[in-house]
């Protein structure tokens, strides 16, 4: 787009260039960073035109993608590399505020892994090298400590809505005990840092809220008691119940799992 180029262009002082063909032609490493599904695309409108150059290294950063979509640019001689940053970009202001430190995976022509792991360096980022069959289970991973946890965390806001509580009010209220949350994850680990009921072996405490989920807020039921079932495992691994204690958590979960599914 010929907006969001020009915005570069002002922002870091770059060379602008009218076509990708001449971007292409002019790199010694080549970044597609357009959106997922557009990079195969760009890659063999290059290819088509012959815009790709033996000993070229061509780069993209999706983590859904593999390196695979690039491989066209290999028949000219040139590497291919998937190089993409764990990491959240809201906006390109706090991209650049995130992207620094960053833990990057990297997949692709092992010949252009130094490449890659000077990139990474020079951000003052960490890496880790995967195989490219590997690399949507890979990205699901990434997607529900994301993506998902938005998911969850909208999910507790509702459950405090059910009650009466103003959103806003209820989205305040819950920030400490999240953010309390991920400082044990990052300070003592999992699983560890599971606390709770389920962790401290409360099956009572746990009926109640069903009971209640049940009277206030159905629709809601499902949810918790998936999140229950495997937050029980969790609970085990931490060694604060026994498995027999798992399999009672367990088993109140799935009554009510196969309670929905009948009325359904």
């Amino acid at each position: 787009k010929f907006e969001s180029t020009k915005e570069l262009v002002e922002r870091i002082g770059c060379t602008a260039f009218t076509s990708p063909q001449e971007v292409s032609r002019s790199a010694d490493i080549l970044f597609i960073t357009t959106t997922d599904t557009a990079i195969e695309g760009v890659i063999d409108s290059l290819a088509d035109i012959g815009a790709i150059n033996a000993g070229q290294i061509v780069v993209h950063m999706s983590g859904a993608q593999s390196s695979e979509i690039l491989d066209r640019a290999e028949d000219f001689g040139a590497q291919v590399l998937s190089v993409h940053p764990l990491q959240s970009f809201a906006s390109v202001e706090r991209a650049i505020d995130n992207l620094p430190g960053s833990i990057f995976s990297i997949e692709g022509d092992r010949e252009a892994y130094d490449t890659a792991v000077c990139i990474v360096e020079s951000l003052g980022g960490e890496y880790f090298f995967i195989d490219r069959k590997a690399k949507p289970l890979y990205h699901a991973g990434a997607c529900v400590v994301s993506n998902y946890l938005v998911t969850i965390i909208d999910f507790g806001i509702k459950l405090l809505e059910s009650t009466g509580i103003p959103r806003q009010i209820a989205s305040r209220a819950l920030l400490p005990l999240i953010n309390g949350t991920v400082n044990n994850i990052e300070n003592i680990g999992i699983p560890k840092a599971l606390t709770g009921p389920i962790s401290r072996g409360d099956l009572s405490t746990i009926l109640k809220h069903l009971d209640c989920l049940q009277e206030m807020a159905p629709e809601l039921m499902k949810l918790y008691s998936w999140l229950g079932f495997y937050t029980a495992q969790i609970a085990v691994e931490k060694g604060t119940i026994n498995q027999q204690s798992m399999e009672e958590f367990q088993q109140v979960f799935m009554k009510k799992l196969s309670q929905i599914a009948s009325a359904s």
